[in-house]
């Protein structure tokens, strides 16, 4: 079974209690299949050797001790002596000993810790030094020694209680929040069971290999099946664990945490209630657990504890409110807008716009009635061309991926007689070229495709191909997200089953088989798609992205493959890229985000925060002051977007002669906003300049065909 996934889907959180599903699998004999399936089923087909065994180790350490708190540098070197080049062999052995010793020792770390814990709280914290502490410690040693730890743990226990002291949304003390959450951190590392471990320990394993390849035991297997059984009730959005939090990694369109408006991709939950129920602490929590916790009946409440992701200081959390509720379908579905404004030689013009949050279609039927990305924007810009667009933005900023063969045909719809639109290589080296059907363009008009680093998998390969083609003008972040693999699912028990065990007892390896390229020989992996024209954006972020996860897939080249350029019109990139950089560069909104991109740069490079609470006061006022006169001045001004004329189109209303307005709600949103609403929202600049990039290369096709006619 080949998918597409959207990022890297860990978990969607759904309705539905998951069971605590007992294995009956041999620990070594699933190591031996585990590592056997990397070793001749990867896509690298690299040999489990010493090489892997060191990564492993490394893999597995940091794992465990992501902030490199717990263990010393005198336990890694001790470790790494006793067991970086051994590990293979134990593994393709069938003995995973040396996972559960290692996690005995991390075990013992933590008790050691907490005591620690407990005896700094018998003091007063003192917020008047002048020390700092790192933001991120996923690059830094580990303490060299016992001494040098404890003067770690005293400057980072002195920062947790600063935090919630300075947090206003905290009912707790200090005190009492931060040796809950430590009692629990021991708590849960005690209740790891054996099963608990080799999953860590293969979860780390396949991910030496890349970041896509991930070993599931029996439980996080039934999550992964439910997902992809599609029962679509809960909050809608995937998260992954990173640095202690869950992370949001994708929204689900249409689900109640994308309706509600108010969470983004990196923001990262650290508490979680039960509608007016107190926060449970989630920070350090097993992401199973966490999800479980999120988890419910539809139309409970669950509020979330929430550090949004370009918050300058980490106090500043914000609770949101989510009501447990169904995916609205038809939100994921593609959808249109009309949108009526003066063109740049000062007469009217009309454009159109396409949304298309994923690539969907119906895996289970054929028939001409189920569901096609294909289809459904077909009949959207059939209506498009009868309304007389000047041209046509495609929005895929937060398309995650999707159905391989729906991007396909989509991307046929824009080019005359099809051809080749994507390459995939397999672990053989065999290479496959998808292609468009030979038919000619429903569409021929000025187009942008407008995307971000969350476009991935399948909107990267139509948004490659339509580049490569020269048929559309690419604009928005530096690139896509680069994911360029594919993933196919295995389940361990059935490659078992003569050792009696039912096909779920073992879990399952979801291993990465293929690698996509460009029809011009380079992949979509790592690099993703480059802007031709790229503006600034809150999304433009290095920690979103292939690059960003440990262990991606290099980049490289195949030989491209024959294919007709688009000969309707020329792209004029050079003269579109002049005109959009004179704009942005006097647009006030774009000045709002290289501001906080030039903030969160600083922030990253410093990776250091006081503990200082009359300093970190001084920040917060000034972080306040700041999206308060941002609000002041967008009520104030009446913006460019405001004299547009925007009708709403989508599947229900396409074919209704009269055209239905769309809701203008912004004003009052900014109005009603509060300070951490403001903090996460995106004005959206991207839009109003893809719209005036579209509308520039309209006039300038225009201008050119007048002169040719003229000549």
């Amino acid at each position: 079974m080949k998918f597409f996934p959207s990022l890297a889907l860990l978990f969607v959180l759904v309705l539905g209690t998951i069971p605590q599903v007992q294995s009956n699998a041999d620990p070594g004999q699933v190591a031996i299949y585990v590592g056997r399936l990397l070793e001749e089923g990867h896509f690298t087909r690299h040999r489990l050797d010493d090489d892997i065994s060191s990564r492993l180790l490394q893999t597995y350490l940091e794992t465990l001790d992501y902030n490199r708190l717990f263990f010393t540098q005198v336990d890694i070197e001790r470790l790494r002596s006793q067991y970086a080049t051994e590990l293979d062999d134990y593994l393709l052995l069938g003995n995973p000993k040396p996972a559960f010793d290692i996690y005995e020792l991390f075990k013992k770390r933590i008790q050691e810790r907490v005591a620690l814990v407990d005896k700094f709280l018998q003091k007063e914290p003192d917020f008047t030094t002048d020390r700092t502490i790192e933001i991120s410690r996923q690059k830094s040693a580990w303490p060299k020694d016992a001494a040098e730890a404890e003067q770690l743990w005293r400057d980072r226990l002195t920062g947790e209680m600063l935090q919630v002291h300075l947090n206003e949304s905290s009912d707790k003390s200090p005190k009492e929040v931060v040796e809950r959450r430590y009692r629990q951190i021991q708590r849960m590392a005690e209740e790891q069971d054996e099963n608990d471990i080799l999953s860590t320990f293969l979860s780390s394993l396949s991910q030496v290999y890349d970041p896509h390849s991930e070993y599931m035991n029996a439980e996080a297997l039934e999550n992964f099946q439910i997902n992809m059984k599609l029962s679509l009730v809960g909050i809608g959005a995937v998260l992954r664990s990173e640095d202690g939090y869950a992370k949001i990694m994708e929204l689900v369109p249409g689900g109640p945490a994308d309706m509600n408006g108010k969470l983004q991709v990196n923001d990262r939950i650290s508490a979680v209630a039960q509608g007016s129920e107190e926060f449970v602490d989630v920070l350090d929590m097993p992401l199973d657990k966490v999800v479980k916790l999120i988890r419910g009946k539809k139309g409970t409440k669950v509020r979330l504890q929430v550090l949004p992701h370009n918050a300058p200081d980490p106090a500043m959390k914000s609770v949101v409110e989510i009501v447990r509720d169904e995916v609205k379908l038809t939100e994921q579905e593609a959808k249109a807008e009309i949108i009526d404004r003066i063109g740049p030689d000062g007469t009217p013009e009309r454009l159109g716009w396409i949304t298309l949050p994923s690539f969907y279609a119906d895996m289970q039927g054929r028939s001409s009635t189920s569901k096609s990305t294909t289809r459904d924007v077909a009949r959207l810009l059939e209506r498009l061309k009868e309304e007389n667009i000047a041209g046509l933005v495609v929005d895929l900023r937060r398309n995650g991926g999707g159905s391989l063969e729906e991007a396909v045909n989509l991307t046929g719809l824009f080019l005359n007689n099809g051809g080749p639109i994507v390459q995939a290589k397999d672990t053989q080296g065999e290479v496959r070229v998808s292609r468009a059907k030979n038919e000619p363009a429903l569409y021929e008009g000025p187009m942008v495709v407008l995307t971000s680093r969350l476009s991935a998998s399948a909107s990267e390969i139509f948004a490659a191909a339509l580049q490569d083609r020269k048929r559309a003008v690419i604009v928005g972040d530096q690139s896509t997200f680069g994911k360029g693999t594919v993933q196919t699912m295995l389940e361990i028990g059935r490659m078992m089953s003569p050792f009696g065990i039912s096909s779920t007892d073992a879990g399952a390896l979801k291993l990465t088989i293929q690698q996509f390229y460009r029809v011009n020989g380079g992949s979509t992996q790592l690099k993703g798609v480059r802007s031709d024209i790229v503006l600034p954006s809150l999304t433009d972020d290095p920690q979103i992205g292939e690059a960003a996860l440990k262990n991606p897939l290099p980049y490289d080249e195949i030989d491209p493959v024959p294919a007709d350029i688009f000969a309707k019109h020329q792209l004029p990139i050079s003269e579109l890229a002049s005109r959009s950089e004179d704009r942005v560069s006097i647009s006030k909104e774009f000045q709002y985000v290289m501001e906080d991109i030039e903030r969160r740069r600083e922030r990253i490079e410093t990776n250091a925060l006081s503990l200082n609470e009359e300093l970190r006061r001084k920040e917060i006022a000034e972080d306040k002051k700041r999206i308060e006169e941002r609000k002041k001045s967008r009520l104030s001004g009446s913006g460019e977007a405001s004299k547009e004329t925007v009708y709403s189109l989508t599947l229900e209303n396409v074919s209704e002669p009269a055209l239905e307005l769309a809701k203008k709600e912004k004003k009052k949103e900014i109005e009603e906003a509060s300070e951490a609403d403001l903090l996460v929202d995106d004005f959206d600049a991207e839009r109003y300049e893809a719209l005036n990039i579209v509308s520039d290369f309209a006039a300038l096709i225009k201008r050119a065909n007048t002169a040719q006619n003229t000549n």
